[in-house]
């Protein structure tokens, strides 16, 4: 939908960039979100680093307007510890005086005072839309002032332009042009949170719950939470049901019962409608229930818990970049730059022209109005449609007689350590498999469970509540196929296993490049395998994400906000923190910039015993200000001789006096739990679109009789690459890997390093080249080729 274009780009680094002599204002305004706080402090760290002056205007607009002791200058010091609170600090206020001439000219007054002409709202379209108002009547306001005598020419002649960046802060996620704003993957937790608290009470009782969660017009939350828990049936404003959906819904909520399944969930957007626009509320749905089915039926109403809460490990990070990358925009925008919102494409900063967003957003309601659904959906995005189509997939089981059938055989399995969402992803692998015709056979314990002949088929009905189960239900074992080929081959001819799906970390990589090596001499490997990287340690070359890496990064922030708080009251102290990764770096280094860590050590980033000394100098100056507590994280395999312990004696030592250490190796608690709400939704698209290549290679592949698929393009790695999912021959990525290390030549994520220093008080050199360029969001329906459509 929306093919942006790039309108400028060279390499540059930000040292170019001063901001000395300018005023930055940061305000969040309309509803809060959880991440809001986060933003504000990436914005006033980075003002403050990059020289500029940075002031907090409290309660939103209506501070703006009222002025006095609602605009005060931030310090570096006034953002610190606010990473982890939810909701916004400086506060938040639906201003109607805003909305008249009188009270923006208010506002403008209090700003020229303060010399502030570069502002930075993080808030709904409602928000941004007033600021985009109040910038385009600036210099007519100036004129009004200076006709008043409330300032003088000079002072409107110095001030003669507004910049504005907008970043979006809503649980909704409705606005066009991002995927994901600040606080939709933390309403998501709290749903999740919800309903698998409520799943055990259903499970007990056999009961149907209703539930209705936020959203306004928007159907994501609702969508996404039904995607990840499996819902039975899920009422979103984008997707009216069809007339006569109350006797479909009540047919499919029994087969389930007589299914052995003991409970149902229906989620309902509290914008949900029929195709009359008439509203569906959740007391009607209960009814409905009753009255047809006599089931014993609940409603619960999530209400204001999913505005609550600890913001994600996710929505941390997105704030966080997105905060830095508002003041690299306000910092290089010019009296003719366009409003623009920062915000996030796939995993790529982009910056858009914030007028052509609201007025998408706008064109999704008036779509909504005239019945024109099908462009609402599209007009929301790749993201919300990848959403739909992929909930459509999985949500209506046939009989087996109205099913396709392919007469294709094809095998899961699970390799490589366990990661939370690899059994979302065998869920929906199994059954959209069996929805496109195929005979599904599940492997248990990887590559070893396969040569001893641990192979069943595996139905509809057995997947049944794997979205939010943990670790592996299949069985998983890090063995490599290389040894036992002969005995694989041997199985897949017994069970006529016509492909393979690969569910799992390095080993399944390594697994996948023997097997595929192994063609000439055994045809039985000549079939299309996929594999789909499920690994907390986000280790796997052409993949920027892996499934279980998010539920891993939520654990680790979750247990530095406890550590930190462990220290609340007592006297200064530094925490030493070693997570998992192997040599990989990412959770240590993406954790660390969640949970706002001081310094952080990595394998990537060669460090030796003068940059020790540096941090904790550094970290003595700044635990003599008003700052607590430090926290330093440690990846397991940084260097050999720099232990943890050794640093932890270190840091003991140098900081004797100042302050005292503790030290905490998070261990295997990374790679358990319940799978975040990112990791059962990322796990479920991944391995449907894993299997739809399965069956488009199945149909090209069989000749004469048989599948015959051994060109290099038929074993792939399936990963998300910056913006889109691309499915790569394993053998052109062996180029791109370490296996002595068992890490990617290059990865991404090693950008966001200097983005940890500048928030922790390091001077660095930032390479703003991969900073957002200002793009457009033109209207041109990208055909869906088979490599790049993006989740």
């Amino acid at each position: 939908l929306s093919r942006r274009v790039s309108v400028s780009c060279e390499r540059k680094f930000f040292e170019n960039l001063s901001g000395s002599g300018k005023s930055i204002a940061v305000l969040t305004s309309g509803g809060d979100a959880q991440g809001m706080n986060a933003a504000v402090r990436a914005v006033v760290r980075m003002g403050i680093y990059v020289g500029a002056k940075v002031y907090f205007i409290h309660e939103g607009y209506q501070g703006m307007v009222d002025g006095g002791d609602n605009i005060k200058e931030a310090t570096w010091e006034s953002v610190s510890s606010m990473l982890q609170v939810g909701g916004t600090v400086i506060g938040s206020a639906r201003c109607k005086e805003f909305r008249t001439h009188e009270g923006r000219l208010k506002a403008a007054l209090n700003l020229v005072q303060r010399s502030i002409t570069n502002l930075c709202v993080i808030g709904g379209d409602g928000s941004l839309t007033g600021a985009n108002l109040f910038r385009e009547e600036w210099s007519e306001l100036l004129s009004e002032l200076v006709q008043q005598g409330s300032i003088s020419e000079e002072a409107a002649r110095t001030h003669s332009s507004l910049h504005i960046v907008g970043m979006v802060g809503s649980i909704d996620n409705d606005f066009c042009g991002t995927d994901m704003t600040i606080g939709t993957d933390s309403a998501l937790h709290r749903i999740i949170e919800v309903v698998d608290a409520i799943m055990t009470t259903a499970q007990s009782h056999q009961r149907t719950f209703v539930l209705e969660v936020m959203g306004r017009h928007c159907g994501y939350l609702a969508l996404v939470s039904a995607l990840a828990c499996g819902a039975d049936w899920v009422f979103i404003p984008e997707m009216p049901p069809e007339d006569g959906w109350e006797d479909s819904m009540c047919q499919k909520l029994s087969e389930n019962r007589a299914d052995k399944k003991r409970l149902n969930i229906i989620i309902v957007a509290e914008g949900a409608i029929d195709s009359h626009n008439k509203a569906i509320t959740p007391d009607y749905i209960k009814d409905l229930v009753v009255r047809c089915l006599g089931f014993d039926t609940r409603v619960t109403i999530l209400g204001h818990v999913q505005r609550g809460g600890t913001p994600s490990a996710f929505d941390r990070i997105l704030a966080s970049r997105m905060g830095v990358e508002a003041v690299l925009a306000l910092l290089e925008a010019s009296p003719t730059t366009p409003a623009c919102v920062v915000s996030l494409v796939g995993n790529q900063a982009v910056r858009l022209p914030l007028m052509e967003c609201v007025q998408m957003t706008q064109e999704v309601q008036k779509a909504m109005d005239e019945k024109k659904f099908e462009d609402a959906v599209r007009l929301r995005g790749r993201s919300f449609e990848h959403n739909l189509s992929t909930y459509r997939l999985l949500s209506y089981h046939k009989a087996d007689s109205e099913l396709p059938n392919s007469n294709f055989n094809v095998a899961v399995l699970n390799v490589g350590a366990p990661a939370a969402g690899m059994n979302a992803a065998v869920r929906s692998a199994v059954r959209v498999g069996i929805t496109e015709g195929h005979k599904m056979f599940a492997v248990s314990d990887g590559f070893e469970g396969f040569y001893k002949g641990q192979i069943k088929e595996i139905k509809w009905g057995d997947v049944g509540g794997w979205t939010g189960q943990g670790g592996s239900l299949l069985g998983t074992k890090r063995t490599l196929p290389g040894k036992h080929l002969e005995k694989i081959a041997e199985q897949m001819r017994i069970h006529n296993i016509n492909a393979l799906l690969v569910i799992g970390g390095f080993e399944a990589y390594v697994g996948l490049l023997e097997l595929s090596a192994a063609r000439d001499k055994y045809s039985e490997f000549c079939v299309p395998m996929v594999m789909v990287p499920a690994t907390v340690s986000n280790n796997i070359p052409g993949s920027d994400l892996s499934i279980g890496s998010d539920t891993a990064l939520n654990a680790i922030t979750d247990t530095c906000d406890r550590i930190k708080q462990s220290a609340s009251g007592t006297k200064r102290r530094v925490f030493i923190i070693e997570t998992m990764g192997g040599y990989c770096g990412y959770l240590a280094t993406v954790g660390g910039l969640a949970a706002g860590a001081d310094a952080v050590y990595i394998y990537e980033e060669p460090f030796d015993i003068r940059d020790l000394q540096a941090n904790v100098e550094h970290l003595t100056q700044k635990m003599k200000t008003s700052i607590q507590r430090g926290l330093v994280l440690r990846n397991e395999s940084c260097n050999e001789n720099f232990t943890t312990d050794f640093i932890y004696q270190l840091y003991s030592e140098e900081g004797h006096g100042v302050f005292d250490c503790r030290k905490n190796i998070l261990g295997h608690m990374q790679q358990g739990g319940a799978p975040s709400p990112f990791d059962r939704n990322f796990g479920t698209k991944v391995a449907a679109k894993a299997i739809q290549w399965i069956s488009q290679t199945l149909k090209e592949s069989y000749k004469g009789g048989r599948v015959f698929a051994n060109s290099e393009d038929t074993a792939c790695l399936l990963g998300m690459r910056r913006r889109a999912m691309v499915f790569q021959p394993v053998s052109q990525l062996r180029d791109e890997t370490d296996f002595v290390h068992r890490i990617p030549k290059e990865q991404w994520w090693l950008k966001l390093r200097p983005l940890m220093k500048i928030l922790a008080k390091y001077k660095t050199s930032y390479d703003v080249s991969d900073a957002g360029q200002l793009e457009h969001v033109t209207r041109i329906r990208p055909k869906d080729t088979k490599t790049t459509s993006a989740i």
